[in-house]
């Protein structure tokens, strides 16, 4: 019984991988909010440059998460920007306006809607896992 548990969530987890890689590709260079649903889902940024997963995430509202707070949003809000601005390693993104000009000419990202709360929980996890995302929420 646990085997064909398993077996059927294997299944399901290259389904929702295939279907999150073969969405369609959005930059941030040409993101417009009309370009996206304003629904639930799990989404994906990617960096064309280094070909890294940068952050993987989950929002009940893709347009408002996407666009109004990665892309434009402030500290508190823009999460990727504010790890981006404080790492490190990346002498070349000094701060948040910098690491924005960073996500419009190098970034991307893929998302697919899923409305349950908790399936959108369980499917960033595996993204995250899959993806092997760079950078991810400290444990609280």
């Amino acid at each position: 019984m646990q085997i064909q548990i398993l077996q059927n969530r294997l299944e399901e987890a290259q389904a929702l991988t295939e279907s999150l890689l073969e969405s369609r590709q959005i930059s941030f260079q040409e993101l417009v909010p009309s370009m996206l649903d304003d629904k639930p889902g799990v989404y994906a940024i990617f960096d064309r440059t280094t070909g890294k997963t940068l952050y993987v995430g989950r929002t009940k509202n893709i347009k408002r998460r996407l666009y109004t707070n990665h892309l434009m949003g402030t500290k508190a809000n823009a999460r990727l920007k504010k790890y981006l601005a404080e790492d490190g390693e990346r002498k070349d993104i000094p701060d948040m306006e910098a690491a924005k000009q960073y996500l419009r000419k190098n970034c991307y990202f893929q998302y697919i809607l899923i409305n349950d709360r908790i399936r959108r929980g369980q499917v960033e996890g595996l993204f995250s896992y899959l993806l092997d995302v760079y950078y991810i929420h400290e444990e609280h």
